[in-house]
């Protein structure tokens, strides 16, 4: 009972320590935090809700393919005759459960105007290549796609590397380039949105960038350029990316923050990003050091500068937010035993004062959580508006319980992970190891391929990286695919 009595005192002091002003500083930080990403994500939901009512206001003013473009007269002949080329790099390593329908998505695009693809993999040893092969044949008569085999990188990351021997391989006319990674799935407008975004600024070699997912960030998963920009080596893109290039959307974002070159991004671009159904903690674990490890990666020292604060403030912010749920566990598990074992306030020295800011802390949490939830719901709303022809998305799989979870968790370990990557210096990126040194590629070590040391899966999709487990064994769904293909192409029946 002593012991016990003892644990009591000790809980009740700490929830009293969590009583002081500095304590309620940071639980009041906690709060603000949530409303801040509460309101971040009531405007997102409102950009998008605002592009789903002037979609759906156009298609009952009679356009059935609003999801394609606003106005139906950019559809006719005269007008898509005119459309900028437009040549799509698709870098692929490995082959997970979800590739197929990604690369069908992104192979398949209604743009109107002339287009290339260039699917580009290390070698033929890459599950990747076998699989898109197949594809690509299923597809030959529809699509004008190529493979190309790049090789090993050996001063850059291996995805920059295939980037960059896809840019030297499109076509001389191609005025935008427009790079993909293997886990976006595409909407059939999505071309036609980001060139009608880069159209916006038609200045030759202004480097202005369309992207994906978000307005003031580039995001490499969905990255639209103008092609001289490759070309010329304008404001350094190819040399940065070349020369001890770790990530290709930080570094172009670095560069184009020096040259004070705009980035946008189109309301209409949000993409469906699938997880491996057999998703588990280390392939996240991976996923997040890649995700902190870009900050030690730089090109300029303003850029080394900007990625260090950034260091700073996401630590900070990150634990800022887990901080106060962790004290208001103390004040709940405190008030609990108090009431449970009937003490008396002469007996303990405890203040029920934590209680407030429990329930203070879980009316912003509510609110952020269903900002959250609106702007998801909107988003899949849109999703499925941009994508008629493709299974429908829900938010009936999710749990919202996990992904308040998530958060917590991912957050907590956030600044554990960016301290790792400060410290350590090197990464391990499918089953290739690239050091850094003042902020550049200066070794690359690539793992054998062998059972007992080289990984099975990588990343959140879960793709096989070695062997020929990426090609398709049975024809039939090819086939399916090519049919769907052929019907998604013919035009569209008025009601």
């Amino acid at each position: 009972m002593a012991s016990l009595d003892s644990l009591d005192f000790s809980l009740f002091r700490l929830s009293t320590d969590f009583c002081s002003p500095f304590a309620i500083f940071v639980q009041a930080q906690g709060c603000i935090i949530n409303l801040i990403l509460a309101f971040g994500w009531a405007c997102a939901a409102f950009v998008r809700n605002r592009e789903i009512n002037r979609i759906k206001k156009s298609m009952r003013n009679g356009n059935n393919f609003a999801f394609l473009c606003h106005d139906i007269s950019e559809l006719e002949h005269s007008n898509q005759a005119d459309l900028p080329s437009v040549t799509v790099i698709m870098p692929l390593k490995g082959f997970g459960e979800h590739n197929l329908h990604n690369w069908k998505t992104q192979l398949t695009s209604l743009y109107g105007g002339p287009q290339e693809y260039l699917l580009v993999v290390e070698s033929t040893e890459d599950p990747a290549y076998h699989a898109v092969a197949k594809l690509i044949t299923e597809l030959e008569d529809s699509v004008k796609a190529r493979i190309i085999i790049a090789g090993l990188s050996t001063t850059c990351s291996q995805k920059i590397h295939n980037q960059l021997v896809g840019v030297e391989a499109m076509h001389k006319d191609s005025k935008y380039v427009l790079f993909l990674d293997d886990d976006v799935r595409l909407h059939p407008g999505s071309i036609g949105a980001l060139v009608r975004e880069m159209e916006k600024n038609p200045k030759p070699c202004s480097m202005g960038f369309a992207t994906g997912g978000q307005t003031f960030f580039l995001w490499g998963g969905c990255m639209m350029m103008h092609s001289e920009d490759f070309r010329q080596d304008n404001c350094g893109v190819v040399s940065g990316l070349r020369d001890g290039g770790y990530s290709d959307d930080m570094t172009l974002a670095a560069i184009a923050g020096a040259h004070k070159k705009l980035i946008s991004s189109p309301a209409v671009a949000v993409f469906p990003h699938p997880l491996a159904s057999d998703l588990n903690f280390g392939r996240y674990w991976n996923y997040l050091r890649k995700q902190t490890f870009v900050l030690e990666s730089y090109v300029t020292k303003v850029n080394q500068v900007m990625n260090r604060a950034l260091f700073a403030v996401h630590c900070y912010f990150s634990w800022g937010f887990v901080a106060p749920y962790c004290m208001a566990v103390i004040h709940v598990a405190a008030a609990l035993r108090f009431r449970a074992r009937e003490y008396s306030l002469e007996e303990m020295d405890y203040s029920s004062g934590g209680l407030t800011m429990v329930w203070i802390l879980a009316t912003c949490t509510l609110i952020s959580l269903f900002s959250m939830w609106n702007l998801t719901r909107i988003e899949v709303l849109l999703c499925n508006i941009l994508s008629p022809e493709a299974p429908r998305l829900s938010l009936a799989s999710y749990n919202w319980f996990k992904v308040f979870v998530a958060m917590l968790v991912g957050n907590f370990l956030y600044p554990i992970s960016a301290i790792r990557s400060h410290f350590t210096q090197s990464i391990n990126w499918s089953g290739i190891i690239y050091h850094l040194k003042d902020g550049k590629i200066n070794k690359i070590h690539r793992i054998p391929r062998r059972q007992d040391v080289a990984p099975v899966f990588t990343d959140l999709g879960g793709k096989h990286l070695y062997g020929k487990k990426g090609m398709p064994t049975k024809g039939s769904f090819l086939s399916s695919l090519s049919k769907r293909l052929f019907q998604w192409r013919q035009p569209k029946k008025s009601e």
